[in-house]
């Protein structure tokens, strides 16, 4: 067990320091569209937890934790999502205009847009999910 704990800190400071796809969004809205979209998206994140929250109090992360069909999907989707998120900026830059956060003519889009972008960056994010923690912590405890 000593001889893996060097190996497990390694590992555990790079996931501590690399940002996780809310928090790269959180980043990115800031910097784009100022303190006001990135403390919606941080609200939105927040909202996605909510929703984990109530998801794991109505069963359905145990769904999820059970299912590997539906937590692979939930996968997809989320790398979906993120793949469009990323596409959308490119695109912009490409065209040299401003990314999704704006409207028209440089205008920010309402304040929805970067808490919806929060929420469901969270949601559809499986590393947030209770089965994904589960998961986790039964590989780590069991796999000896």
């Amino acid at each position: 067990m000593i001889t893996h704990l060097p190996a497990f800190l390694g590992v555990a400071a790079l996931v501590i320091v690399a940002p996780g796809p809310d928090t790269a969004l959180t980043i990115r809205n800031t910097l784009r569209g100022g303190r006001r979209s990135g403390l919606l998206t941080g609200v939105g994140v927040v909202g996605g937890q909510t929703v984990w929250a109530i998801a794991t109090a109505a069963g359905v992360a145990a769904l999820l934790h059970a299912s590997e069909p539906a937590f692979v999907a939930l996968k997809v989707i989320g790398a979906g999502y993120l793949a469009f998120l990323g596409i959308q900026a490119l695109l912009a830059a490409f065209r040299g205009g401003r990314p999704a956060l704006y409207g028209r003519n440089g205008a920010r889009v309402p304040p929805g847009r970067a808490f919806r972008q929060g929420l469901i960056s969270n949601v559809t994010n499986p590393k947030s999910s209770p089965a994904a923690i589960t998961r986790r912590s039964r590989r780590c405890c069991c796999s000896r």
